[in-house]
Parts: structure tokens; C-alpha cells; sequence
């Protein structure tokens, strides 16, 4: 006699956490698009905010580059938890860059960790794999 083994179908997440992580993520994805697009339009405003940071006007397209390829990367279902981690190295360097300045801890310092929050949180939500991934589930 074989016995057999009741499977529980995955619980796929309802409709509104679906929006919400879609809004999360796209959060997310509108202020990197818009940070990095600004690092190639190079104006006075943003000359300003990179010499304050302690970073010279022939940094900025690297940071850009470096910025939209990760968000790029996350856009696409794909290639998201590869963007995801690669934001968040990104992110890091942001905050080791507004700790070295003193900057204030809630606006500055903790700001690139709201959005990883954000862009954690949205795949979470969304991408079962992850979940089973980091809950060791099989």
C-alpha cells in the first residue's frame, strides 16, 4: 500500500498585495531612473550636490551607469533579484558616503535603506521563489 503525500497548493499572493508590491518596487524604480538620468544631465544643481558629497563632475556618468544598469536589471522579471542586490551595493556606498559626511541619519543616512526596503519588500510580496528561498522551503 502506498501512501500518498497531500501537497498544499502554493498560496499565490491576492490581488492587492500584487498592486502593492508593484507600487513599492515602482517607487523604487521611478527615483533611481530619475537620479540616474540626471547624473548625464549635467547641470549646476547637480554639479553642486556631487562636490558636496566629496565626488568630482567625471564621476558622475560612472555613477550613472552603475545606477541604471542595477535599476534596469530590476525592471525585468528575469534579471530582478540580480538588480535587487546590486541596488542594494549601490545603496550601500550611498550610505557610507552620507556617514562620512555626518549627514543627518533619518533624511540621508537611512534614505538608501528605505528603498531597500521598498525594493525587498515589493519582491517579497511578488516572487515566491525569493520567499521559498530565503524561508529554506522547498
Amino acid at each position: 500500500m502506498t501512501t500518498m503525500q497531500a501537497t498544499l497548493p502554493a498560496s499565490a499572493p491576492s490581488t492587492a498585495k500584487i498592486w502593492i508590491g508593484r507600487i513599492m518596487g515602482g517607487l523604487v524604480i521611478l527615483f533611481m531612473l530619475m537620479d540616474s538620468i540626471f547624473k548625464f544631465i549635467v547641470n549646476e544643481e547637480v554639479i553642486k550636490g556631487t562636490t558636496e558629497l566629496g565626488f568630482q563632475v567625471h564621476h558622475l556618468p560612472i555613477l550613472g551607469t552603475l545606477g541604471l544598469a542595477a535599476t534596469l536589471l530590476y525592471i525585468f522579471p528575469r534579471t530582478e533579484i540580480l538588480g535587487a542586490i546590486l541596488l542594494t551595493g549601490y545603496w550601500g556606498g550611498a550610505i557610507a558616503t552620507h556617514v562620512r559626511m555626518d549627514n543627518p541619519l533619518f533624511s540621508h543616512i537611512l534614505f538608501p535603506v528605505y528603498l531597500g526596503i521598498l525594493a525587498w519588500g515589493a519582491l517579497w510580496i511578488k516572487n515566491e521563489t525569493l520567499r521559498k528561498l530565503i524561508l529554506n522551503r522547498e
